[in-house]
């Protein structure tokens, strides 16, 4: 199908959702921009913590809507999600106030400080636009910008949600609070659960590059959407290229990974109408290259200019930050970021030159291990690796909750808490242990952690000890290497860690957003890694050559604003998987492929 079919079938209300990176808001806002052209009145919601809605629309956002400059019948606005979670923070922890000790409210803060509930603070917001026919009835549609999860929608579809369970539940549990107040907003949230449900008011907007992962993502997401009875559900796949130069191996190589990827993807997902959207040789920025995304494209020419200075020119390759670690002689890396940003490749390569220069070296992942392996491939001397179950530690936390509070809880009150545990919280408390146990070895040698806790589960980590210490409320048994655990990572002599990105908005955005994170927590950042870049020009295609020129503004701002040590990555011909590309990835070179296959085109 193609763009037109699509928006000339278009129901009222849309959602696009997608892992980060993949253009779900270049996509919201293209597509918004398309209706209204045809005569239609448009609300764009964002519920992004780390909306750009306002950079790609050029227009200042509010809470309010805001009509957009230049498009006639489009108007926008931005959902705060942090601010509407303050604001669940405030209602619930306010009754207490007075009544417990300053550390326990603290406690009671943090605990509601994550991703769950910001989760349910954001629906509760939209669902004043979804669920209520007067908040939007002067529009046609209204597209928003990031969709409720399916955990989301199955809390707020058990009995026990609309009760004061969380009022009496003394269980430790970090993700049920927000839902303590929810009982008089029933009647809104049951109406925008319907809404959701029906194929003819509502469709479900899958968006995702020709990627593995991002597939891999779009289908998870897809199926437990479904199960929870959204069932109207397109694909739209962003950014499929096709090589102009087929002289240019590292044209033909992306446009190759991009249909083995789309071959390869799950069934249930490529039997979804599909909408197809050309890799752009330009930033989708402002309503006039919006208007462009769903039509046919001039290419961009070629040009003779081969090795433009650009804004990487002078940014250090990945050996640079190494050769500082090495310094050290022990102690702890971790890479973090988003999904499908390269942290498992990076932490890969620097685990491998660390052991290629003599010393003991240990990484460890939470990653599938056949991906890890394959991604190491032979054994290297001085490397061990060992692999963190997070599927396994949550299970043995989880059933410790459960057997803890069941004496306690009828029926409903234990299938919340279990819902409530399956929540993504709860697999960031469960790993603690054996995260912790991890970076204790890095007293004697080096240790490489491909993900890591995000900063507000070790903040809940610090909340819960202090709690623990000034009431009598035995919320977990710390054991000395936990207890440790925050302050070795906070120890910037013993603990590096890097922030791993890509050269694009909502990567660079999120990453930011994890660095405040980790700020918050007490945890500095050691350098931002920016990872599969075309700015280090030496492309043929012109639409690669477009494409680097569309990441200087991303690297300024990274520059400007977010770190004081950054390293550059090139994007690699081939996947960088085994000792040697994963040598070569560390120490900076480029792509040991691209020079010989670009000297035997010529």
């Amino acid at each position: 199908m193609d763009g037109t079919t699509f928006f000339d079938r278009a129901t009222r209300t849309l959602f696009f959702t997608g892992k980060g990176g993949v253009g779900k808001t270049s996509l919201a806002c293209s597509s918004a921009v398309a209706l209204a052209a045809r005569g239609r009145k448009v609300l764009l919601v964002s519920t992004d913590p780390a909306s750009n809605l306002d950079e790609v629309l050029g227009v200042a956002l509010s809470s309010q809507p805001t009509q957009v400059p230049g498009c006639a019948g489009l108007s926008a606005l931005n959902i705060n999600p942090e601010a509407a979670a303050q604001a669940y923070r405030d209602r619930v922890v306010g009754p207490y106030r007075g009544v417990l000790p300053e550390a326990a409210l603290n406690s009671m803060e943090e605990q509601l400080s994550g991703a769950c509930t910001v989760e349910i603070a954001s629906f509760d917001e939209f669902t004043k636009l979804l669920g209520s026919p007067a908040a939007t009835f002067e529009y046609d549609h209204v597209i928003f910008d990031t969709a409720p999860t399916g955990h989301t929608l199955r809390l707020l579809k058990l009995p026990a949600a609309w009760t004061g369970f969380m009022a009496t539940n003394t269980t430790g549990t970090s993700c049920l609070g927000p839902l303590a107040g929810l009982q008089e907003q029933k009647a809104l949230y049951d109406a925008s659960l319907h809404t959701l449900s029906d194929p003819s008011q509502t469709t479900l907007v899958l968006v995702s590059r020709p990627e593995r992962s991002a597939l891999a993502e779009a289908d998870r997401t897809r199926a437990e959407l479904a199960q929870m009875g959204v069932t109207n559900q397109y694909l739209f796949l962003n950014g499929v290229f096709v090589a102009q130069d087929q002289r240019d191996p590292a044209a033909f190589a992306l446009e190759s990974q991009g249909q083995e990827a789309l071959r390869s993807m799950p069934d249930a997902l490529a039997r979804l109408t599909r909408v197809q959207v050309p890799l752009l040789p330009f930033a989708p920025m402002g309503v006039a290259r919006l208007r462009k995304v769903f039509t046919p494209l001039q290419q961009p020419e070629a040009s003779a200019e081969t090795h433009a200075q650009t804004p990487a020119s002078d940014i250090p390759s990945l050996s640079s930050v190494i050769d500082d670690i090495e310094q050290r002689g022990h102690g702890v890396v971790m890479t973090m970021g988003k999904g499908g940003v390269g942290k498992t490749t990076i932490a890969a390569a620097i685990a491998v030159e660390l052991a290629h220069r003599g010393h003991p070296v240990h990484l460890s992942t939470t990653d599938p291990a056949a991906h890890l392996a394959i991604t190491i491939g032979d054994s290297v001397h001085q490397l061990t690796v060992s692999r963190i179950d997070p599927a396994e530690e949550t299970r043995r936390y989880s059933e410790q909750i459960v057997a803890k509070a069941a004496p306690g809880l009828d029926a409903q009150g234990k299938a919340l808490l279990e819902e409530d545990l399956r929540s993504p919280c709860t697999e960031e408390i469960a790993v603690f242990s054996a995260f912790a146990e991890t970076v204790a070895r890095g007293e004697k040698g080096f240790v490489v952690l491909d993900t890591a806790p995000t900063g507000h589960s070790l903040l809940l980590l610090d909340a819960a000890e202090g709690y623990h210490r000034e009431v009598s409320r035995n919320l977990s048994d710390l054991p000395d290497t936990v207890r440790n655990l925050l302050p070795r990572l906070r120890d910037p002599k013993f603990t590096q860690v890097l922030v791993v990105t890509l050269p694009a908005a909502t990567p660079v955005h999120e990453a930011a957003g994890l660095q405040r994170d980790l700020l918050r927590a007490g945890i500095h950042p050691f350098a931002w890694i920016i990872n599969q870049s075309f700015s280090h020009g030496g492309f043929l295609d012109p639409l690669l050559r477009a494409r680097g020129r569309q990441e200087e503004p991303f690297l300024q701002e990274i520059r400007e604003q977010h770190a004081a040590r950054m390293a550059l990555i090139p994007w690699q011909i081939e996947a960088p998987v085994g000792p040697t590309a994963l040598l070569t990835l560390a120490q900076g070179q480029k792509d040991y492929h691209y020079e010989e296959l670009l000297a035997a085109q010529a």
